[in-house]
């Protein structure tokens, strides 16, 4: 092969349109010393796209706790976060969107989607155990969120399901602000040994290098660079960027690769996601400090004479780049034979940093690796930000301003009609949650998601939260929020708070105001995983999210999706949230306080959008957390639910829909009664504590000054009665809440 670099000299319009700017061309020149060919330019910019480089996030992310108790792999160093479960033991997970691609083909891109996170999680020699996703959609009247709504679930359902991995948790949300651009993220979580791991490294001069899985397409071509650009009508145009997913190779290629990483011939393995070829192969060098020459003619194509650039930023599914011991080929190709998957020989690793590309004889690109990736020579931008004029109106509200309803019964009612607080059980009948047999919450409805460890009494229990609406309204307490509920969801579970893993998506990061609401969630997270000793591993950052309508431009709310994972160390105590026995006494554990901002009861049913984000102390919540843990700890309690969307009223049907028994409760005078049932002030769970129980759960109450109320008693009739009003019958709000979202 020769050196000689073809000459296609690029131009300036060129790069303009591959997304670059002026500035960031003339750096490209700088870096090589000369004009790059346009193979070059197209390498650049899925590189230096936001999507793969994080440029305009990137200084802030730094500030984010990377440090626990339980790191074992920390944020950037490998595919994904891992942590130490104990007993020789890790759990990899991570959480991605795949925002842009499902607005244009829900079905492919949300499949897409939950094909790589998984790929994330197996090319580290971890084999997943359990999936999440976290959705956000438009109003649900609407045709198009309706369609977008059918195609991402069965999506996600039809890809992970033929993949054989169950969905444990979730969220789905509705707003008019993802009208056109919905955000899908999907979450995964995996086992493995901890001397298992497999590095996302290359090293050694004269290793081989390997593509191994599926054939390259021409599907998801610029796929980065389509995410890092906001969605406009002509962005069907774009649809080439959109990959497809095939979960049966998927599964081949876990095997295959769980396979080869229990031999000694793996150096380092990466999944091609973004940016394909190109970042696989940019990465692990740059990570490596290596180079690589990489002959693109043995790349396996499934269409015939693809140019040089398609083949490397294809983004066609289920292919990793694995670099492998120089002497161990043959074990390596057995085994991908075994699984009848391509296994193509198409380079070798070298000294120094360059990475160079090969078509027909001739080297098509010669690129510094160092240059292309994050932490490297990657631009780095702080962007200007400043306070929205809205946010200083959202904290004038006034609560006394808004009318008590006469009849809350009615109220209660008009609740479950809402998609937000309804049954999504259309939606999580869609995915097999069974599969694999490690799910533990199925038959113990749980706050957060548990899978077992195999082998074990262990369980990890994991949670997805964010409540956008409170982002918007105060991005740093809101994010907060969404990382102290997730933390929530797994002490009222039985476990203990270990990581998390976030997918930020936020608007356009050239409008000051879309960029405060990104540094107001980095601050808020930041200051709640410190309090909480849950640093962050990883994860991705979505810019870009929002439509443009009538010329005019509309971020989405702000969403920093939390993915947390904790530990359970006996599966058997985990604690559920429905209630058990008729008599068992209910206690609200938390501080009550006269709030009904942000609240789904204040915007929907009053229709005021303009509030601040709910009460919410940090420390009050930490403390919350400590005297749950300990009542779970002492068997004190027999059920365990926290109060979120909806306010304590919604929990309380929904801990007895899921056990068919009703309850007696009674209210207080000193606040308001609309803010007692709807509110959603946080640092809320309602207990049950059986009678047996009463004296030993007071006595520990009253000793520790514990923050409660008690609310009434479990009934065995099936209705919610509320200060002598019945409210409704369990069966009624079931029959209500299911047949809201019914596709």
């Amino acid at each position: 092969m020769s050196n000689k670099q073809t000459n296609n000299t690029a131009t300036l319009d060129q790069a303009l349109e591959l997304g670059l700017k002026k500035e960031e061309f003339t750096e490209i020149c700088e870096i090589l010393g000369r004009i790059p060919n346009f193979t070059e330019v197209s390498i650049y910019s899925v590189m230096w796209s936001e999507h793969c480089s994080y440029k305009n996030s990137i200084h802030w992310l730094k500030k984010l706790p990377k440090d626990g108790p339980h790191m074992l792999v920390k944020a950037g160093e490998e595919n994904a976060g891992l942590v130490d479960i104990g007993d020789g033991l890790a759990c990899a997970f991570k959480i991605e969107s795949h925002n842009h691609p499902s607005a244009l083909e829900p079905y492919q891109g949300a499949a897409t989607g939950v094909g790589g996170i998984n790929r994330d999680i197996f090319t580290m020699g971890a084999r997943p155990i359990a999936q999440m996703n976290s959705l956000r959609f438009g109003k649900y009247e609407n045709p198009r969120t309706k369609w977008l709504l059918k195609g991402v679930v069965k999506g996600i359902g039809n890809y992970g399901n033929s993949f054989g991995i169950p969905v444990l948790s979730g969220e789905v949300f509705f707003d008019e602000s993802y009208d056109q651009n919905p955000l899908v993220n999907a979450f995964s979580a995996g086992l493995m040994n901890v001397d298992d791991l497999i590095s996302a490294t290359a090293s050694g001069p004269g290793n081989p290098v390997f593509i191994v899985g599926s054939s390259t397409g021409k599907d998801g071509i610029h796929g980065a660079a389509f995410a890092s650009k906001d969605i406009t009508e002509d962005s069907m145009d774009d649809l080439p960027a959109v990959q497809v997913g095939d979960p049966f190779q998927e599964k081949l290629l876990l095997e295959a690769s769980l396979e080869l990483a229990k031999t000694d011939a793996v150096v380092g393995m990466q999944d091609m996601g973004a940016a394909g070829i190109t970042c696989s192969t940019s990465e692990m060098s740059a990570a490596g400090n290596v180079g690589m020459k990489i002959d693109l003619d043995k790349v396996p194509t499934r269409q015939s004479d693809m140019k040089d650039w398609e083949i490397l930023l294809s983004e066609s599914q289920e292919r990793m780049l694995v670099v492998v011991e120089k002497g161990k080929e043959s074990e390596v190709k057995k085994i991908f034979d075994k699984w009848d998957l391509n296994c193509e020989l198409i380079g070798e690793v070298t000294n120094g940093d360059t990475l160079e590309f090969f078509q027909n004889g001739q080297c098509v690109a010669s690129v510094p690796p160092s240059s292309l990736v994050l932490g490297g020579g990657a631009p780095v931008y702080q962007r200007e930000y400043k306070e929205p004029a809205y946010f200083k109106k959202y904290k004038e509200f006034n609560i006394n301003k808004i009318s008590i309803p006469e009849n809350l019964v009615e109220v209660g009612r008009f609740l479950f009609n809402q998609p937000n607080i309804a049954s999504k059980r259309w939606v999580y009948e869609q995915y097999d949650s069974m599969v694999g047999t490690n799910n533990v919450s199925t038959n113990n409805p749980s706050d957060a998601g548990v899978a077992l460890v195999k082998g074990t009494y262990k369980g990890i229990a994991m949670s997805v939260d964010c409540n956008s609406r409170y982002v918007h309204a105060d991005p740093e307490m809101g994010t907060a929020i969404a990382v102290s509920e997730a933390a929530r969801n797994i002490v009222v579970s039985g476990g203990v708070p270990s990581a998390i893993t976030n997918c930020l998506n936020f608007g356009n990061p050239y409008h000051p105001e879309s960029y405060w609401q990104f540094v107001g969630a980095i601050k808020g997270m930041s200051k709640a995983c410190e309090k909480f000793s849950t640093p962050v591993t990883g994860g991705n950052v979505s810019f870009y999210n929002q439509s443009i309508v009538s010329g005019k431009e509309v971020p989405v709310f702000p969403t920093p999706t939390i993915g947390m994972i904790g530990l359970l160390e006996d599966v058997r105590n985990i604690m559920s949230l429905n209630f058990k026995s008729e008599n068992d006494h209910i206690f609200l554990v938390g501080k009550i306080v006269n709030d009904i901002s942000s609240s789904e009861y204040l915007v929907k049913y009053h229709e005021v959008l303009e509030s601040p984000a709910p009460y919410f102390d940090i420390d009050e919540e930490f403390e919350l957390h400590q005297n749950i843990k300990n009542f779970i700890d002492k068997k004190l309690i027999n059920a365990a639910h926290d109060c979120a969307d909806g306010g304590l009223f919604v929990s309380l049907v929904e801990m007895a829909m899921s056990s068919n028994l009703g309850c007696e409760i009674k209210t207080v005078n000193e606040i308001r009664k609309d803010s007692f049932l709807f509110g959603e002030s946080q640092g809320r769970v309602i207990v049950t504590v059986s009678s047996d129980q009463l004296d030993s759960f007071k006595n520990e109450i009253k000793t520790n000054g514990i923050n409660s109320l008690y609310l009434g008693k479990v009934s065995k009739e099936s209705h919610i009665n509320i200060d002598s009003t019945n409210y409704g019958m369990v069966e009624d709000f079931k029959e209500i809440s299911n047949n809201v979202i019914n596709l």
